[in-house]
Order: C-alpha cells, then structure tokens, then sequence
C-alpha cells in the first residue's frame, strides 16, 4: 500500500492544494490512504475533472494559466501574486520608426506620456503598427508632476522647473514634420502655475496649426485646472478639434486612485464646461478597470458621461507601473471589454475604443 499512496501522492497531492477543485477542503489534511479511498468514492465526472486538471510538470515549470481554470476575470487573491494574462503581453519595442522617433524626441528635449506612464502600445504605436504611420501622444509642460495618483509613475514634485518657453515651438516642429494626420497633446498637473500651463497648452496647439500643411487634427488630454473652468475655456478656445479630460475610475474608488486633489465631479463639470462653452466641440474621457469596480459602477460611469453629452469614451485596462503603486485586483477578459464597447455603442457614444490594451490615446485618429 506504500508505493500506491507514493503514486498517487506524485498525481494528486499537489492538485490538492488548489482549493477551488472538487477535493473538499476537511480531505486536504488527511492522510494519502485517506484520500485514495476518497477518491475511489467519487463519480467519474468528478474524476474526469481531476484528470482534466494541470500535471506535476505544470507546476514545476510554472505553466498554469489561471485563465484556463477560472473565471474569465482573473481576480487577486489574498497573499497571491497575479500573474499576467496571455492578452497582455505585448512585444518589445523596435524597428525603425520606434528608434527614429526616440532620437528626434531626445534632440528636441521633449516628453511623452508613452515613455513616462510606461504604455504598453509604445511599441506599436511608435513602430507604425498596421498602419504604417508612427504616431505619440507628447507630453507638455515638462516631465513632473504636482500630483501623485497611485496608478501613475510619471515623477513628481511640489515645485517642478519652469516650463520651457521654446517647448510649443519644437513640439510643432518635431509633430508637423513627421507628416501625422491626427496628435494628442497631453501634460503633467500643474498646480504650481497661475493658469495651470493653459496658455503654454493654447500656445502649443496654434504653432501646430500654424505649422501643418495639411488638416491635421489635434487632441488635448488635459489635467483639470483645479476646476478654474477660465483656464479650460483658454485651452477650448485655442483651435484644437477634441477636448479630452480623463475621469480615471468610477466615483467610489477616485479617493483611493487619484491624488485628493482631483475628484469625481471636478472632472464631470470640466467636460461639462466645454461642451457649455463650445458646443460644438468633441469631448472625450477614458476609465480604467481592474481596480476593484463594480458592473453597476462601471455602468454609472457610463451613464453619468452621457448625461453631459461626452462623445468619446475609452475603456482599458490597469496595469501597476511599480511596486509602488496600485496593485491590479483583477485582469479583465477580452470578451468583458466588448460588453462594455456595446453598452457604451447603445447609450449613444459616438465612439467606444473598449480593450485590454486601449489608453486613452490609443490610435485615436482611426475613430475620428
């Protein structure tokens, strides 16, 4: 009986330890006697399901995907490490676009929100991807922050330098010469400005229109000003084409995502505000899941943005920058993303981008 309980405790002993098998969880402490004569009392779907189950040499290699075995959500559990879902994983950046782009960014001292939030598209969107056209969404108003959201890894300071006076001009400069048909203008909070780096935002968009040889259009995904709405009005009355401002998450969670100083309502009255003041104006946000939100809230969301008209929404997916940020309670499915680029197409969005991989700016002028 000796060399049965060995064999059967190489094929099942360590399957014992997942507990959301069929093993009952008072069987785990008994002896592997004991379990052999449990498992010979079993139905032979149950066993099927045993059978079914990863092999020793999953365990040693570390090739059990939680995806196969679970949910299609795949959700932390406590004292858990979770592992990244195969829809995740992206290639490395390279090819002769990405690398031509990233010198004529560093000769030009300017930023990008790819490089600094560490986007996962960095690659195919700095490489041309399908498309063949190269594109990133630039980062004005200097690298630093005066804030500190937990789920952003750009660096921050409560006195960041001055913002570089030649940076509209380069920023046109590099943008019209690498021949785009659409750019999203983006920038760290500045709190430590009079004007929140509007004018710098205003000026920047007029040197690129200025610039441009063709209808190139323009995207600004703004910080909130500190809801001074005279300083959204300087950024919506610049000549860009879409007003973007993200609302990050739902409104049960922004007091643990996002630093205090930014709010649910705050960013739900700046899109507001510029559809006051320019009717006519696209606006567009972003939310990220995987943080611990609800269907109802993600819903709410939803339903709150359409209330103000917002016409673009983006769907995507958390991803932790650091050790020291946020960590992912759960990574999202696929076919979740599609239910949620539905409800966004039925409540009367004019474009839902709802995806594992999609940011805010990701390929944004294929929906426009």
């Amino acid at each position: 009986m000796a060399s049965k309980c060995m064999l059967f405790r190489r094929s099942l002993g360590t399957v014992c330890s997942f507990r959301d098998l069929i093993i009952p969880s008072d069987i785990l402490g008994t002896s592997c006697c004991e379990r052999f004569r449990h498992y010979s009392t079993l139905s032979e779907k149950q066993k099927d399901e045993i059978a079914a189950g990863p092999d020793f040499e999953d365990f040693v290699t570390g090739n059990v995907d939680a995806s196969d075995r679970s949910a299609p959500n795949i959700k932390r559990k406590k004292g858990e490490r979770l592992r990244l879902p195969p829809w995740l994983k992206t290639k490395i950046p390279q090819g002769k676009n990405y690398h031509g782009l990233k010198e004529n960014l560093r000769e030009l001292n300017l930023h990008t929100v790819c490089e600094e939030a560490k986007c996962p598209n960095i690659g195919e969107c700095w490489g041309g991807g399908d498309s063949g056209t190269a594109t990133a969404t630039i980062m004005v108003l200097g690298d630093t922050c005066t804030r500190g959201c937990r789920f952003c890894s750009v660096k921050t300071a409560r006195n960041p330098p001055p913002p570089d006076p030649e940076e509209p001009r380069n920023t046109a400069r590099a943008i019209t010469s690498w021949g785009l048909d659409y750019v999203v203008l983006t920038s760290v909070d500045r709190d430590d400005l009079p004007d929140g780096g509007a004018a710098h935002f205003a000026q920047t968009v007029q040197e690129i229109k200025k610039r441009s040889i063709k209808d190139m259009l323009v995207e600004c995904l703004t910080p909130d000003f500190r809801g001074d709405m005279n300083c959204v009005e300087i950024v919506a009355d610049s000549g860009l084409d879409v007003y973007a401002h993200n609302v990050e998450t739902v409104a049960e969670l922004q007091w643990l995502v996002r630093d205090p100083r930014a709010n649910y309502k705050q960013s739900l009255k700046v899109l507001e505000h510029v559809k006051t003041f320019k009717p006519d104006m696209v606006t567009k946000t972003s939310i990220m899941l995987g943080l611990g939100e609800t269907d109802d809230q993600i819903l709410r969301v939803l339903e709150d943005l359409r209330k103000i008209d917002v016409d673009c929404l983006t769907l995507g997916q958390y991803m932790q920058p650091t050790k020291r940020h946020l960590k992912v309670k759960e990574y999202v499915h696929p076919d979740k993303f599609k239910h949620w680029e539905e409800i966004g197409d039925k409540l009367g969005f004019a474009y839902t981008a709802s995806g594992p991989l999609v940011r805010s700016s990701y390929k944004a002028g294929q929906y426009m």
